[in-house]
């Protein structure tokens, strides 16, 4: 017919030139006396076994006796605009309340690190992914990544060029996102003697030394700045780190820029020999800081 109107030829030239014969271009099937009865119960065990596909359950049929032939359900199943729903990879959930961070607090510098993400656009509706890893201790930004997508293997490669320059840390805590649960992740920190905290799922606020960074990151610089390309996004992210972590005055640290802080704390501290330690502020354990806040003058006041 497509042929035939397309062209203005008739329609033995249509069939001739696609070498089709003229009697199956006139067919007309027929519906069988049972192919109704057939649909509705192909549909009632489609919906007892969703799983199936046409050919277990043109199986199925034909033990209840009905003349159900593969090719014949897989033409109904098609009709009908079935299929089987892929199947759904079952998350693993790693978490639990007593990894939070107000359970498990950093008693000094590099003893819990924490990390997450966050998610913005290029001007041309390009997706931004940031990886961040934050010391919970001394507040400072150690890693600020940004691109299109992060793996599991980047993450990898990011805490191994960070462990090199810094040092280990005792705990990492973070979500159960797929990125952080991935078993190359778990084997690896397990190598290296790192307690990974995954937090308790649907809970973020157990992660909230994370998500307090995020919400600076959010209002004092995605909601600002303008990312015309991944390049540009990176520029201005190292920039904001390098501000944030060596100017910018830090409200629970006494108004002290992080890197500031850490210059003064002694280098991880050894762990309390106590058996149930009673954490303390980052202020009391830091050498040369005062307990009152100490702030920055600026031209135009604090």
């Amino acid at each position: 017919m497509k042929l035939q109107a397309k062209f203005a030829v008739s329609e033995r030239r249509a069939c001739r030139v696609v070498d089709q014969p003229r009697s199956c271009q006139r067919y007309v099937a027929q519906p069988r006396d049972d192919e109704q009865a057939l649909v509705q119960r192909m549909l009632h065990l489609v919906r007892q076994r969703p799983r199936f596909g046409y050919r277990r359950i043109a199986a199925l049929l034909r033990c209840e006796a009905w003349r159900a032939s593969a090719t014949r359900i897989y033409r109904l199943w098609r009709r009908e605009g079935l299929k089987v729903p892929q199947k759904k990879r079952k998350r693993r959930r790693l978490g639990k309340s007593e990894n939070g961070c107000h359970r498990r607090r950093a008693l000094h510098k590099d003893h819990v690190w924490c990390w997450d993400f966050v998610f913005d656009r290029t001007t041309s509706g390009s997706t931004l992914k940031w990886l961040s890893i934050v010391d919970e201790y001394t507040r400072e930004c150690l890693c600020l990544k940004v691109d299109r997508s992060i793996t599991s293997e980047d993450v990898i490669d990011t805490l191994a060029e960070l462990f090199a320059m810094r040092g280990v840390p005792r705990n990492i805590r973070s979500d159960n996102g797929p990125e952080f649960i991935a078993r190359a992740i778990q084997r690896w920190t397990k190598q290296l003697e790192i307690e990974t905290l995954y937090i308790e799922p649907g809970s973020p606020w157990e992660n909230g030394f994370a998500e307090s960074f995020h919400s600076r990151l959010r209002d004092e610089f995605l909601a600002t700045e303008v990312f015309e390309s991944l390049a540009a996004a990176q520029k201005l992210t190292t920039a904001w780190r390098e501000d944030y972590n060596h100017y910018r005055p830090h409200s629970s640290l006494g108004y002290v820029a992080p890197a500031e802080f850490a210059a003064r704390c002694t280098a991880s501290a050894p762990m309390l020999a106590s058996a149930t330690p009673q954490p303390t502020s980052p202020l009391q354990q830091c050498s040369g800081v005062t307990l009152t806040n100490t702030f920055i003058a600026t031209g135009t006041g604090i």
